[in-house]
């Protein structure tokens, strides 16, 4: 990635941020669940030279399901399937360091790397929805101190197993029949608190090194897993200021890490509604927000976000940043939302129904509705005050707005010098500007076969 340039994912949930847009004219209820979409939205994000599709996941079903989507189909499954309908795209599913094991899902990744000739990435969660835990056995859902514990010894298991092969161990010398070197080979016998591996994987290092690791969290623990461990932190910004502080605050943490602050890029996540002109965009605007839930609801979902009552104040009521708690529920669901309110609020009073609207609802990340002139502008202004490196782009409704991003947006960000024309060449580590990390094997070395 050119310094003077920025990244772009591509987020793939259907129906879109807007749940119930399954509803609306010409959408299919179905489409969440069918290859042929997905392959669709896939293909027009490599033709636009987009650099990731990025899929969401939750491993449990919620009360949601009554009027949209809840959870989906697994997403390394679906980015393995659009792996073999396209060539350049990089591939960013969602796993879960709390209900996966690190073995099998260091070997799934550096597999797909192999097989992707190094496209392949994973966005790091820690889980936060307690219902996971029956689903897996687990008697009781792990508290966040805890999970994020696990986290970090998770993601320092796989990333020695990614690593556990050193360069030139495969030597295939058809005079002597001597195939690999298994003295540059390394077992990582790891025993901590939460796992004990003893490694190596099967498949010797990825054209990567190690996939491109992605993840969100505004937690301290979650900002310090990121610091040491994320080449992409995903993120949220609701103002150029939070989103600005945050990428320099995560940029200074990696370098207490001994890391570069440029090898660790900072995407916003927003969401996109993209007209026409500016008419069509506010008409569809109107259609989405006839879908939401009533407005006393999503009232009531900010303010207990905010960590107040859900009958504190009403949608025309006006709320200041003297309102809100001083720090967050570090037990609450999204401590993101809790943080990029309260940076709203820091610019002035706001009524609830704008906040309401500022997020499509209920959510975390900041909606754009307009003409592509506008949220091409919108993009370009953020990133060159320093809000970002990138940007991880949702759609309000996917089905419409992912493919008139690709076709309207994106060529007027080549058009600025803003996105690259074409593919660099490399891997998406390479195309990120990510440096490859060094081969660095711990453990003991494996013994060779009798001649």
């Amino acid at each position: 990635m050119s310094s003077d340039q920025f990244h772009l994912n591509f987020s793939l949930m259907s129906p879109g941020h807007y749940r119930a847009a399954w509803r609306l004219a010409g959408a299919d209820p179905h489409a969440y669940l069918d290859a042929d979409h997905y392959v669709r939205l896939a293909k027009l994000a490599e033709e636009a030279g987009i650099d990731a599709v990025f899929q969401g996941d939750s491993p449990a079903l919620g009360p949601e399901i009554a009027t949209g989507t809840s959870g989906g189909l697994d997403g390394f499954t679906l980015l393995a399937m659009i792996a073999g309908a396209t060539e350049r795209i990089g591939l960013l599913p969602t796993v879960s360091t709390t209900y996966s094991t690190p073995y099998s899902l260091a070997r799934r990744f550096q597999s797909l790397d192999h097989l992707t000739k190094g496209r392949a990435a994973l966005n790091v969660v820690t889980t936060g929805n307690p219902a996971a835990a029956a689903n897996f056995g687990v008697s009781a859902h792990p508290d966040r101190d805890a999970r994020y514990r696990r986290a970090h010894e998770f993601l320092e298991v796989i990333t020695r197993l990614w690593e556990a092969w050193e360069p030139g161990t495969i030597i295939a010398d058809k005079a002597t029949g001597q195939f690999g070197d298994p003295s540059r080979i390394h077992a990582i016998d790891h025993h901590g608190e939460f796992f004990d591996v003893a490694g190596p994987l099967p498949v010797p290092t990825s054209p990567q090194v190690r996939p491109v690791i992605s993840q969100a969290g505004e937690t301290p623990a979650g900002l310090e897993l990121a610091a040491r461990y994320a080449d992409v932190v995903f993120a949220a910004g609701h103002t150029v200021a939070k989103a600005k502080a945050s990428r320099d605050d995560i940029r200074a943490r990696a370098q207490a890490h001994g890391r570069d602050a440029d090898s660790i890029k900072y995407s916003l996540g927003l969401i996109v509604l993209v007209g026409t002109d500016e008419e069509d965009a506010k008409r569809r605007h109107d259609e989405l927000n006839a879908t939401l839930p009533p407005l006393e609801y999503l009232v009531s979902a900010v303010l207990s976000s905010l960590g107040l009552p859900a009958d504190a104040f009403g949608p025309d009521d006006v709320i200041r940043l003297e309102d809100v708690p001083a720090e967050p529920n570090l037990k609450a669901f999204s401590v993101g939302m809790y943080n990029n309110t309260r940076a709203v609020l820091a610019e002035g009073p706001r009524r609830l129904r704008e906040l309401v609207a500022h997020t499509a609802g209920i959510g975390t990340h900041r909606l754009v509705v307009g003409s592509p002139e506008r949220i091409a502008d919108d993009l370009e202004s953020w990133w060159r005050q320093g809000a970002a490196d990138g940007f991880t782009v949702m759609f309000a409704d996917t089905r419409v707005d992912l493919e008139r991003f690709a076709t309207l947006v994106v060529p007027i960000l080549k058009e600025r010098g803003l996105f690259h024309r074409e593919y660099p060449e490399g891997t998406l580590r390479d195309r990120l500007g990510l440096p490859v990390p060094g081969l660095q094997p711990a453990g003991r070395r494996l013994a060779a076969s009798p001649a």
